[in-house]
């Protein structure tokens, strides 16, 4: 195991949460907090800088260098350990719960005497959390809200945390066994953005697949006639449907179609599932029909208004980074770093948006600094030329709706990125107040992570997008697809109702280190999913083609 600083900061972070819950040394543990805190935002790694150098980082004191030594050494820490042991699994669980700091997390096991989430729950069903200090109606229902949520997610997983748990399984098997036909289906075909399981069809007999994933420390789920399960310590299931060849290819096809869509399909005139195909193609060829690839295949359809699909966007359509912080804010690189690799991945333009001054957090840009940073990209611009960096800000939207500056300032920007990151427990009606306002502002050139969730963490604030795509297309404001693999915000499913209201999209990776730049792929995948164009893509323009856009939208 690799032991860097957000290991070692997550140690210490749930050292301190963990005494607070014990009710110990509430001065030592905010003293953990602090080091958590220091060394999640070091430069460099820990285990590069001599053992008797940390006392002297700002931030970490001689205890904590010692526990700093300890973990480096061991991998572990054991005070931490020590608290772990006497404390219920179902307590150290609650930490994962949204609203619940260690202060309530200590009332819930101490005075309710609640030792589990499912506990928990019950007891917010019946309104017992009400009657202990800090915990109101308000608390109680948020706190019913993330746990129910929780507990849905559980055994769920991002589709970029198992691609290449995916991908590696696919290769070992296809080099492991060069006689039989291996091709990953179901949802990660469909390129879903949460993955539950993971499934193949192959020619491979149940008992050859059983035994060499017993061999290789995976356990046997079940055996049956139409589908093998096995499990390994990455804990995703994973699910082989045996078949022979002649179905191979229409057994990838229904398993490769969500149940809306394969509902649809049994209903096409002249089709012969027995039919040995040879590609996916092939099948809809049979039954004359348009091809949808399969990571459209989601929405009922009649064979009436299937049509052919217009060219997706691809990876390689990604002709920008536009959205992405420097070490001005809370990003890791200087700017001329960022910059010297977009070059070197061949993008021909970067737009630097840092955020702004409420996110004092993020060590957003005051107005002084905005126009040290301005002076710095012309220097950087003269130098990289023909390459450009663009003036950006990530704005935050605040309570009324209004932008972080003045008009003034936000004149001075090239494009104004406009995002939510602060009071994000709001009504459906304070969230559309905010970000309709935020779109009616002339100066709001991208409307960014619209919902603001996190997925698997944070179902995000509530919306009416149908509003929200048409105020954005009134007002000519672009339309972020977050490309974060956590966030794929905008959701996919609203996609084609953004592109039949006119709406031009972008995706941005939010990319806060040069290695963020990486994740417009998985953008792009969710963009695939709702059917965009490279078109409809403010990313996929050319240098040129963006400098004209932003110049025909700032003369409207």
């Amino acid at each position: 195991m690799a032991i860097d600083n957000y290991y070692i900061a997550d140690q210490f972070s749930l050292l301190a949460k963990l005494m607070d819950i014990h009710s110990e040394n509430s001065f030592k543990a905010k003293s953990y907090s602090s080091s958590a805190f220091a060394i999640e935002k070091l430069p460099q790694q820990l285990s590069e800088i001599p053992a008797d150098k940390l006392p002297g980082i700002k931030g970490i004191g001689d205890s904590a260098a010692k526990k700093i030594t300890e973990i480096l050494e061991t991998g572990r820490l054991k005070t931490l350990d020590e608290y772990i042991q006497k404390t219920p699994p179902g307590v150290l669980e609650m930490l994962a719960i949204k609203g619940l700091g260690p202060k309530k997390i200590a009332t819930i096991w101490k005075e309710m005497e609640i030792e589990s989430i499912g506990e928990l729950l019950y007891a917010c069903n019946e309104n017992r959390l009400m009657l202990f200090k800090g915990f109101g109606a308000k608390t109680q229902q948020n706190v019913k809200e993330t746990i129910e949520f929780y507990l849905r997610n559980q055994g769920s997983h991002l589709y970029a945390e198992t691609e290449s748990y995916a991908l590696t399984i696919s290769k070992t098997l296809q080099q492991h066994f060069p006689q039989y036909q291996f091709s990953i289906t179901g949802a990660f075909r469909r390129q879903l953005e949460i993955i539950d399981q993971l499934e193949w069809v192959t020619t491979a007999p149940a008992d050859v697949l059983q035994t060499f994933f017993e061999s290789n420390n995976f356990t046997t789920v079940a055996i049956s006639a139409t589908t093998s399960r096995f499990k390994g310590p990455e804990n995703i299931p994973l699910i082989f449907h045996p078949v022979v060849q002649e179905t191979f290819y229409s057994t990838l096809f229904t398993t490769s179609c969500s149940d809306e869509f394969a509902a649809s399909w049994n209903t096409v005139p002249r089709w012969q599932a027995a039919t040995a195909f040879t590609s996916d193609e092939e099948i809809f060829a049979s039954v004359q029909l348009p091809y949808v690839p399969p990571m459209l295949r989601e929405k009922a359809f009649s064979t009436g208004t299937l049509k052919a699909i217009p060219g997706l966007v691809q990876p390689g359509d990604i002709k920008a980074i536009i959205h992405s912080h420097s070490d001005w804010s809370d990003g890791m690189k200087t700017i001329e770093q960022m910059a010297r690799t977009c070059i070197e991945k061949g993008f021909e333009y970067l737009v630097i948006s840092d955020h702004s001054k409420s996110a004092f957090y993020a060590n957003g840009l005051s107005e002084d600094r905005i126009r040290e940073q301005h002076r710095y990209i012309d220097e950087l611009n003269a130098k990289l030329h023909p390459f450009k960096i663009f003036k950006s800000i990530e704005c935050d939207i605040l309570n009324d709706g209004a932008l972080d500056y003045s008009d003034a300032v936000l004149s001075t920007f090239d494009l104004v990125i406009a995002s939510i990151h602060s009071n994000l427990k709001m009504s459906e009606e304070k969230a559309m107040m905010r970000l309709l306002n935020a779109i009616k502002n002339p100066y709001t050139t991208i409307l960014g992570h619209m919902t603001g969730r996190l997925l698997l963490s944070r179902p995000g604030y509530p919306v009416d997008h149908h509003k929200i795509i048409d105020a954005c297309v009134e007002n000519q404001v672009v339309i972020e697809l977050n490309a974060h693999p956590r966030r794929l915000d905008i959701d996919w499913r609203w996609i084609s109702y953004a592109m039949e209201k006119g709406a031009m999209l972008s995706i941005n990776p939010d990319a806060h280190d040069t290695d963020g730049y990486d994740d417009c792929r998985f953008g792009v995948l969710a963009a695939q999913k709702g059917g965009l164009t490279k078109d409809r893509n403010l990313s996929s323009f050319s240098l040129p083609e963006f400098e004209e856009y932003l110049k025909k939208r700032n003369r409207n």
